[in-house]
């Protein structure tokens, strides 16, 4: 059985169905915080008898205890955190408490149950301002907010608790992740709904919302900032490949998840517009503070270790992102 924490998220369901479609036993932990129970219903659905849901809080050591005591666990994929950069600026104490002392707990649980292997979900915030570009992983980690010193402090106790207690971790750094299941099952749902494509998206069914655009003379291609975005399919399917890759004895490792490639945020709205045959206004703006020209990921060492290749363009990306919003719009 795999237990996948934050299974009711957007990128944590994902995995669930994945690993369910490969006839897996899943367990999802979840405390609804930012996941939804639709969600869950619709993988208890896909998932049969294969599929079992606990709702629970990482902070709560009789939840955990409940959790892994009568079930034979045999790996973890954490995606339990919060993840508001904006959010954790004003509220640290609620992301170091979450995301640090909640992985501990968890990792503690795996000891005391015997459970040795786990992807942890990381963030290319780790790496704070760009100093080369694409970003390897050994491009120095100095994070500018308290989500990536949240992400950052986990992946070393990480490495600790492999030094003292053999636990085998794999921390995967995501850059920006788009799309949907592209049957439409599951989705992309957030309150308040932070990132650019949904957005975009989701105003067309207003026909109301002009859009920002922070900033126009960046040095880049078309002077608005470029990002490296990855279809959550791939993500998903290199989280897989790192569970394989631990159970055929990987050591604890790092890996970018990107797709060594740039798209700026004015073709987003060009590929938004192509996908939903509709115009999307926008107005440019002044620049962000704190905001890089360009974030793009070296992804060859997953390429080489993991043997993961992304597959799905940003064209299909928004796509089924598009689906999924016509799904709830009906």
């Amino acid at each position: 059985m795999i237990l996948v924490t934050g299974g009711a998220g957007y990128i944590g369901s994902h995995c669930a169905l994945k690993l369910l479609e490969e006839n897996k036993k899943v367990i999802v932990f979840d405390n609804f915080s930012t996941g939804h129970i639709e969600t869950i219903e619709t993988l208890m659905k896909e998932g049969k008898d294969n599929f079992e849901f606990f709702e629970g809080n990482l902070l709560n050591l009789n939840d955990l205890d409940a959790l892994f005591k009568d079930r034979n666990i045999e790996a973890v994929i954490h995606f339990a955190a919060y993840s508001l950069v904006e959010e954790s600026m004003k509220n640290p104490e609620k992301y170091y408490r979450n995301n640090v002392i909640g992985s501990i707990n968890l990792l503690d649980k795996m000891r005391q149950y015997n459970v040795s292997r786990i992807v942890f979900s990381s963030t290319a915030a780790t790496y704070g301002e760009p100093k080369e570009i694409p970003i390897k992983e050994t491009h120095p980690q100095n994070p500018i907010n308290p989500y990536g010193n949240s992400k950052l402090t986990v992946e070393k106790i990480m490495d600790d608790y492999d030094e003292a207690y053999n636990i085998k971790s794999v921390r995967l750094r995501y850059f920006n992740v788009a799309g949907c299941d592209d049957k439409t099952r599951i989705g992309e749902i957030h309150n308040p709904e932070t990132h650019l494509i949904p957005n975009i998206l989701k105003s067309t069914f207003n026909n109301k919302k002009t859009f920002k655009i922070f900033g126009d003379d960046y040095n880049t291609k078309d002077g608005t900032c470029i990002r490296d975005y990855i279809n959550v399919e791939d993500l998903i399917n290199a989280h897989i490949l790192a569970l394989n890759y631990l159970s055929a004895g990987g050591k604890t490792d790092f890996f970018n998840l990107g797709t060594n490639e740039g798209n700026s945020v004015k073709e987003i709205f060009d590929l938004c517009t192509k996908v939903t045959n509709k115009e999307i206004p926008f107005e440019i703006a002044q620049k962000r503070a704190g905001d890089p020209a360009i974030l793009i990921a070296d992804n060859k060492k997953a390429k080489e270790i993991l043997g993961w290749n992304p597959e799905k363009t940003l064209y299909d990306s928004i796509k089924s992102a598009y689906m999924w919003e016509l799904k709830q719009n009906k």
